[in-house]
């Protein structure tokens, strides 16, 4: 397997540090709002690479953070009146129902920054006593950016070309620095904003900290992977390699892997340009599973252009896959010869060699645009091969190679099975007295269920009424 490497700016092969196994840590959301198909991008990219491993046989401790501290959640709290802990928990949990819908597996652990304090102040005490730390006069904790001396090494940035661009700004609190460079673990408290006693001042964490100390806990000092958009390369995973590292002592991450930028329409996404778009805004239109499909359609370090015209091709292509899936449950539903035959054995090792070239294109640098295509040459080759007289044992080796490939993509392709009319009015009458007995949770649970087979209610003087969606 091959791993293109930001860091070495080469594709690399892939080697763990632990044989069967994979530490992974993808930066998660900022959680003040309902995420945007930006943030979508990387979470559906690196739940593929997740689940790709596996499919490989990996055991993946896959760990991605909610930052539920922050200037932007605690603006939004000061607005609306409230703790800011109660605007992070709503997004939070709004968060983890569009990923749902995204088919984007839990994490092997999600921890949030505000839970994690104690390891922040560690870690930083640690780096004041390695002297890579020191305290302003204010409270607040600087890291000595040049003394770390592989700093840049991520990004491919020279100190004092930065340092260049630092003399042209003027920034708050920048007379308390050794060096304009040097980035801040811990600030001090303004009114109003949420804070944690120190030894240094009532304050908050800076967000760089927050994630060396997350990996470090649930990962250890070391991993196999660090991942997210490439708007995090510079400063915030290149600070992360400076404070970890200083700490430890040893390499952080063996493998950087960053995304790309979505673009709308060739143009940046912008809440002031009028095309910015929540995964909740595309979902109103398109299946979830579409969103995913389009998500994939591209290299993940190729930038992605979001258009109406893209998702409908994207929604064409999912089709064609649901479709071909949902014709094999056809086929499979009459009586037919159970055993292979000599010719269908002939076309499983056609299959075979599909599923090893998605293997080939995937394993190098999990080019998901050609497993995709692969898959589309899977659906041709089984509407072509499919007949009236196939064996279920070719059938069923057909779907379940599909689904097994589509499932690697996260590409939920078969359809859920549809209520017999007879099941339907049962439900009903189950609903029906379940309001009588005054158990409305199970009314609407029963309610819920059937609008999720797409069969929807109607409380009518004449009583219920249903009808397909």
């Amino acid at each position: 397997m091959q791993i293109y490497n930001t860091k070495s700016r080469k594709t690399e092969e892939f080697h763990t540090l632990e044989p069967g196994k994979v530490r992974m840590y993808v930066c998660g959301p900022t959680v003040y709002n309902f995420i945007h198909i930006g943030n979508a991008r990387p979470m559906i990219f690196f739940d593929t690479v997740r689940r790709y491993l596996t499919y490989k046989g990996y055991e993946v401790n896959y760990v991605s953070n909610f930052t539920d501290v922050d200037d932007k959640i605690i603006k939004k709290a000061i607005e609306e009146g409230v703790d800011s802990s109660v605007i992070s928990e709503r997004y939070i949990a709004e968060c983890k129902k569009d990923m749902e819908a995204l088919n984007i597996l839990p994490a092997t652990t999600n921890p949030l920054a505000t839970q994690e304090i104690g390891g922040m102040l560690e870690m930083i005490r640690t780096l004041i006593d390695k002297g890579y730390a020191y305290v302003a006069a204010d409270g607040t904790v600087y890291y000595r950016t040049r003394k770390f001396a592989q700093y840049g090494k991520l990004s491919h940035k020279n100190l004092d070309d930065l340092r260049s661009g630092e003399r042209q700004l003027k920034v708050s609190g920048q007379d308390q620095k050794e060096d304009p460079l040097d980035f801040v673990l811990w600030k001090p408290k303004k009114d109003g904003e949420p804070y944690w006693e120190s030894p240094w001042c009532k304050g908050r964490p800076g967000w760089h900290i927050e994630c060396s100390v997350m990996s470090r806990k649930y990962l250890g000092e070391q991993i196999d992977i660090h991942g997210g958009g490439e708007d995090l390369i510079f400063p915030h995973h290149e600070n992360e390699i400076a404070q970890s590292e200083a700490c430890s002592g040893k390499e952080f991450s063996n493998y950087w892997m960053h995304n790309a930028f979505l673009n709308i329409n060739n143009h940046k996404m912008s809440k002031s340009a009028g095309n910015f778009f929540t995964v909740r805004d595309i979902m109103a239109k398109y299946d979830p599973q579409v969103l995913r499909m389009f998500m994939l359609s591209a290299h993940y370090r190729s930038p992605l252009n979001f258009s109406d015209e893209l998702m409908e091709a994207a929604k064409s292509g999912y089709e064609r896959i649901v479709t071909c899936v949902s014709n094999l449950d056809f086929m499979l539903e009459k009586d037919r010869p159970e055993a292979l035959s000599e010719k269908e054995q002939e076309l499983l090792t056609q299959v075979g060699e599909l599923r090893r070239k998605f293997e080939s294109v995937m394993d190098d640098d999990f080019n998901t645009a050609d497993a995709i295509s692969v898959i589309f040459d899977l659906v041709r080759f089984s509407n072509s091969n499919a007949e009236e007289h196939s064996s279920r044992a070719f059938l069923e080796a057909l779907k379940k190679e599909i689904i097994t490939l589509a499932d690697v993509c996260g590409l939920i392709v078969e359809r859920k099975q549809e209520l017999q009319d007879a099941e339907i009015e049962q439900l009903i009458a189950d609903r029906q007295q379940a309001r009588k007995d005054k158990n409305f949770a199970r009314a609407d649970e029963i309610r819920n269920e059937l609008l999720d087979k797409g069969i929807v209610l109607e409380d009518t003087r004449e009583g219920v009424k249903w009808k397909k969606a």
